[in-house]
């Protein structure tokens, strides 16, 4: 059984009470759609709908929901509103495992890849530093060796927040001058990192948006020079999405993954939105794997992202 194999009472906690305001949400909204309907016909998935839209699912994921439930309702013959809240459940956790967010194991690394190196993707304010801090410091807690690249060079307030990030989590930060070429410190961090024998390697990035063309030449330029050092790097590139912002999240991920090949996600802010629902239709329509959440402000407030448990936290047992 691996470290996540159990879901331990605080945790358990901490994912509750970070999703606290998406199920207040989400349930009003239930509640009010379903009152004094004893079965689940046209109205209430009609109702049901708009719940779903209301919760940032997204349009489309919704609409691939709603239709399974229907499904499940005509198989069923006769579907109480009762049983919506379970219907719903197990149908948004089997689309979350179609779209490869499986239940992952516990800040453990690849056996092939040493070290690992983890390139950092996400715009100016969705938690992108912070997510590298919190990451860094899981990864020591559990007995790795990581080093941090400050190639996010553009803005100052970057570098020094890494840093202060590092020394918090124990892990040293390769860093330049401000207005430095990111490439170059992203060769220097692989360099150092390869000569201290580390395991994993995070590679922060800048996040300015208001050039696709030079976001891409960018990211694709610090992924050729990694490769000088470590021929297959980066092993995985992590996008970091605001949860808060809902709808703007999506457009986010529709401008990274054009630039980029992002292979895995990191949803933040959860605990401070009603706007939860838009890990699932992120999940769906990326077809990207959800692999961390952020639940908070404190260093240990980053978890792997468990489909089951984040379901059960959404809509109850």
């Amino acid at each position: 059984m691996g470290i996540f194999g159990f879901f331990n009472k605080e945790k358990k906690e901490t994912l509750d009470k970070g999703l606290s305001k998406t199920k207040e949400s989400v349930f009003s909204k239930l509640t009010h759609a379903i009152v004094g309907k004893s079965k689940v016909d046209d109205a209430v998935l009609d109702d049901l709908e708009e719940v779903l839209i209301m919760s940032d699912v997204g349009v489309e994921t919704t609409l691939k929901i709603i239709k399974r439930i229907e499904k499940r309702a005509a198989a069923d013959k006769y579907v109480t509103t009762n049983e919506l809240t379970k219907l719903l459940r197990e149908e948004i956790a089997a689309l979350l495992m179609e779209n490869n967010s499986q239940d992952a194991e516990n800040f453990t690394l690849p056996d092939s890849a040493r070290p690992y190196v983890i390139m950092v993707v996400g715009v100016n304010g969705v938690g992108k530093t912070t997510t590298i801090g919190k990451l860094a410091y899981q990864f020591r807690k559990n007995g790795f060796n990581v080093y941090l690249g400050a190639a996010d060079t553009f803005r100052a307030a970057a570098v020094e927040q890494l840093t202060a990030w590092g020394e918090r989590a124990g892990a040293p930060v390769v860093k330049q001058k401000m207005g430095s070429d990111p490439a170059s410190v992203a060769f220097d961090t692989l360099n150092s990192a390869k000569a201290n024998n580390a395991d994993v390697v995070i590679i922060d990035t800048a996040g300015r948006l208001h050039n696709k063309v030079n976001l891409m030449n960018e990211l694709t330029k610090i992924k050729s020079v990694m490769k000088k050092v470590i021929p297959d790097a980066p092993h995985e590139v992590l996008l970091v999405l605001d949860g808060s912002t809902g709808q703007n999240a999506f457009e986010q991920a529709k401008h990274f993954t054009a630039a980029t090949e992002v292979s895995a996600l990191a949803i933040t802010k959860l605990d401070g939105t009603a706007k939860g629902g838009v890990v699932i239709g992120i999940s769906d329509q990326f077809r990207i794997p959800v692999k961390y959440i952020g639940l908070g402000e404190k260093i240990e407030d980053l978890q792997m992202f468990r489909r089951m448990e984040f379901v059960n936290s959404l809509f109850g047992e």
